[in-house]
């Protein structure tokens, strides 16, 4: 919703302060197409060089995101560390036989098909069963675990958050591309050089528009919504390192509620659960 209010904003009050201060809408609203196909043309198409299939139909997918934000709210926070405590407890309390049917199909698995949401998210699934299988395969060193979660964190967020920089390397190139719109209405004036002074007014205009564009469009438009893509991507990382945080405390020894409550100190103010919100959800899968 803000994101909204900002793009009408940045639209309304630049606009509107230069039509107050008694500008000639004519003049930019000729020249607006033009610039735009030179501008916006070479934005795209740089961005499509400089980056990979993959990269740029992920950046169509999540472009949603820079208004809807995080896929993950409270209610998932709450459900990945009750998950996380079912898995925990049955390891400790039935040992790792009883493990492993939930973490060989987990599609198939009673605990994980609870929390729908979690279970169509890929990585945290794998990363999940991932890292318990290293449990049960006797590598229950924390700091050798904690390690390999971070290189495999480090990894997706990486990929994860490409668009966020594929977006701000256009935002960056956009104020240089107004400029070569801007040199191409120079080009084109200087072949009329012999105009009237009021139609070589209007051209130099056209020319600058150009400029105007590149640098409007990089500051006030492609730059916050790379800004606000990078914001998102770095609180969905923070989903995974919960699950992180939680396993390796459970490698310390700590009980499962031990765990779950160091992993609740991670999640987000916005979305984190008090003690006794967790507590109950907890408490609710135990009855069930």
């Amino acid at each position: 919703m803000f994101q909204i209010v900002g793009v009408i904003a940045v639209f309304v009050l630049v606009f509107g302060g230069f039509m107050l201060s008694g500008g000639n809408f004519e003049i930019i609203l000729k020249a607006l197409p033009f610039e735009m196909m030179m501008i916006g043309g070479a934005a795209v198409g740089a961005f499509l060089i400089g980056n990979a299939p993959k990269t740029v139909m992920k950046t169509l997918g999540d472009f949603g995101k820079i208004v809807s934000g995080s896929q993950w709210k409270q209610q998932d926070y709450v459900d990945l560390l009750t998950l996380l405590f079912q898995l925990t407890k049955t390891m400790k309390t039935k040992g790792v036989i009883a493990l492993e049917t939930h973490i060989e199909k987990p599609h198939e698995s009673a605990i994980f098909t609870a929390y729908p949401r979690i279970l169509k998210d890929h990585f945290a699934v794998d990363f999940i069963c991932d890292t318990l299988r290293m449990m049960t395969m006797n590598l229950e060193d924390p700091h050798q675990v904690e390690d390999a979660m971070e290189k495999q964190l480090e990894k997706h967020h990486h990929e994860a958050a490409a668009p966020a920089h594929a977006v701000q390397l256009m935002a960056d190139a956009l104020p240089a591309l107004g400029i070569v719109a801007a040199v191409l209405g120079i080009i084109k004036t200087m072949g009329g050089i012999d105009a009237p002074p009021q139609i070589l007014g209007k051209m130099i205009g056209g020319a600058l528009t150009g400029t105007f564009l590149g640098v409007y469009l990089a500051y006030g438009f492609v730059g916050p919504f790379a800004t606000r893509l990078q914001a998102v991507y770095d609180e969905e990382a923070i989903f995974y390192k919960i699950i992180q945080n939680v396993l390796v405390a459970h490698l310390h020894g700590n009980a499962a509620q031990i765990s779950v409550e160091i992993g609740r100190g991670s999640v987000p103010s916005a979305f984190q659960p008090s003690f006794l919100e967790l507590e109950e959800a907890i408490s609710s899968v135990q009855a069930a």
